[in-house]
């Protein structure tokens, strides 16, 4: 057991210099310095949490690098803004898209990765063992912190007026913040039915954790 905490910790040092160096070439000449606070922010308060309770609550190697793949994500859009990342503009204009879609791809992302965080923190800390109410909280709860980012978003755009839109990125879709709900739920799902049983032996390999009885 000793081995696997010693493995998961040099994964968790490798993928948190990788995302720092990700992190200091998103704030070098970022397109809007307020835009890169209020996307980066997210990343720069997990992972200080991930290394203070990485002892008595190490993390599965595999949320690890969902959290790191996250990360990367959240900081290419808060170095460029969501509506202007160059290769979606270049998708856009290639397949004669409506608009810069990274924004999708970062909400969907946003369901996808928490849905395998909030599965490992239920299935490590409550009573609750894989299965439908298991998978339909996890979408639940996915959905629920996708509203609330919608929430803080609204916020954002109240308290700052125009200087806020490029951290809205709706690019003028009046159906933008459902649509980034519903890619925020279908990540959520999506996750679940590919990686569920992979997870499981990974939390069945953690110390002083007891394998899921189905």
């Amino acid at each position: 057991m000793s081995a696997i905490v010693s493995s998961d910790g040099r994964l968790l040092a490798v993928s948190t210099i990788a995302v720092a160096l990700v992190c200091l070439w998103s704030y070098v000449d970022a397109a809007d310095r307020l835009t890169w606070w209020m996307e980066a922010l997210p990343v720069l308060i997990v992972y200080p949490l991930v290394w203070a309770v990485r002892r008595r609550f190490p993390l599965t190697p595999l949320l690890t690098l969902l959290i790191a793949l996250h990360s990367v994500i959240l900081l290419v859009g808060a170095h460029y803004t969501y509506a202007e990342v160059p290769l979606f503009h270049w998708i856009r204009d290639a397949f004669d898209l409506s608009r810069n879609h990274y924004d999708r791809v970062g909400h969907l992302a946003q369901g996808f990765i928490p849905a395998i965080a909030i599965r490992e923190l239920l299935l490590r800390t409550s009573p609750l063992r894989p299965g439908r109410w298991l998978f339909a909280i996890i979408v639940f709860s996915v959905l629920g912190v996708s509203a609330s980012y919608e929430l803080l978003e609204w916020l954002a755009a109240v308290l700052v007026g125009g200087d806020a839109d490029a951290f809205l990125a709706t690019q003028g879709d009046i159906w933008d913040t459902q649509k980034d709900m519903a890619l925020a739920g279908s990540g959520a799902i999506l996750a679940q039915l590919l990686l569920a049983g992979f997870h499981d032996r990974q939390l069945a390999a953690l110390p002083k954790f007891q394998a899921p009885k189905y």
